[in-house]
């Protein structure tokens, strides 16, 4: 028996070009998500840890990116196979407690894969605060399934994006004062000037998935995709680790060496290169790809390539250009830190 009124969510042939989609539900954000985001990846950034550092106050930038796009799976990656990148996101506002968010998206490339099963869906999902307030904007670019393999495929477009935001164009937040900065609060004397493009850093620490956390995770951003939670939902039988859960997790664990990157201003670029599964353990390191002023003199902008490994750092690709096996996350972005 079956419903009309249940919603089985989009397929690759119901997407077209152009089309808008107005996510639900909104989600108002609390002190509550930011006790439970520490308990789930122990996060030590100063400005997100204590409202006593500095006079700017705001949640975790990911608590915002994990809202705005937990708000898009039911329209855009519940029936995925696997998220597969990121480009063009700013950060344009810092989402405080109490705030508001909701999502909407305009899909702006479709391509059929060769198989005729599956397909890629790109779309710019917007993320506002309290109605109107823009706090992000990103890209980012899904495999979904065909719910008729015999179905025509949509005119093949794919969008030409940007190689890295410019560096003018990352947003600094008004208010934020780092003339004082207190770098032993902060945990490390490591300020702008003390990095070097090509620079790799080892975090050197490592941490071991488990179900119920992911499951926690993804529930808490309401994000609904079946194969994080469903064992069916993939051919063998095991959950899909949320990939945004790698992600918090890699840039937690980038504090050891990054403790003073306290805000994220831009993601250039992203591809969750492997799955990951419960039992796998996580290290990370980063690569130092550029630097950058900003308008605010006691600011700079770093442009980082964070790398979520099951092995050793600096292992990225293989021979053939190919992500190596262990490699889960390769993610290019910017960082705000003193100068």
């Amino acid at each position: 028996m079956s419903s009309t009124k249940t919603n089985p969510g989009y397929f690759f042939e119901d997407y077209h070009v152009g089309q808008i989609l107005n996510h639900a539900t909104p989600r108002t954000l609390h002190d509550g998500d930011v006790a439970m985001y520490q308990a789930l990846y122990g996060p030590r950034f100063a400005m997100q840890s204590a409202r006593t550092f500095g006079a700017f106050v705001a949640l975790d930038d990911l608590i915002t990116f994990h809202a705005v796009f937990g708000k898009t799976v039911p329209d855009i990656s519940l029936n995925a196979v696997a998220n597969l990148g990121y480009a063009e996101g700013r950060f344009l506002a810092r989402a405080q407690s109490g705030d508001t968010i909701h999502s909407v998206s305009e899909v702006i490339g479709l391509k059929e894969n060769s198989n005729e099963k599956t397909g890629i869906v790109w779309v710019r999902t917007h993320g506002y605060a309290n109605g109107d307030r823009p706090v992000l904007e990103y890209v980012r670019w899904v495999m979904v399934r065909k719910r008729d393999t015999s179905a025509p495929a949509p005119e093949t477009v794919v969008p030409d994006l940007a190689k890295a935001v410019e560096a003018e164009d990352l947003q600094v937040p008004e208010g934020l004062d780092w003339s004082n900065y207190d770098f032993a609060m902060a945990g490390e004397p490591h300020r702008w000037g003390d990095y070097e493009v090509g620079e790799i850093i080892d975090h050197v620490d490592g941490v071991t998935l488990t179900d119920p956390e992911h499951m926690m995770a993804t529930r808490l951003w309401q994000n609904t995709a079946k194969v994080h939670f469903d064992v069916t939902a993939r051919p063998d039988g095991k959950r899909l680790i949320y990939g945004g859960h790698i992600i918090s997790m890699a840039r937690a664990l980038s504090f050891n060496g990054l403790a003073n990157a306290q805000l994220i201003a831009g993601i250039n670029a992203g591809a969750h290169a492997n799955p990951a599964m419960a039992g796998d353990t996580v290290y990370a390191w980063s690569e130092v790809l550029d630097k950058a002023e900003t308008t605010n003199p006691h600011v700079g902008a770093l442009r980082l390539r964070l790398v979520a490994t099951k092995v050793n750092a600096g292992e990225l690709r293989g021979e053939d250009g190919k992500y190596l096996p262990d490699v889960l996350l390769d993610l290019d972005y910017w960082v705000l830190i003193p100068r």
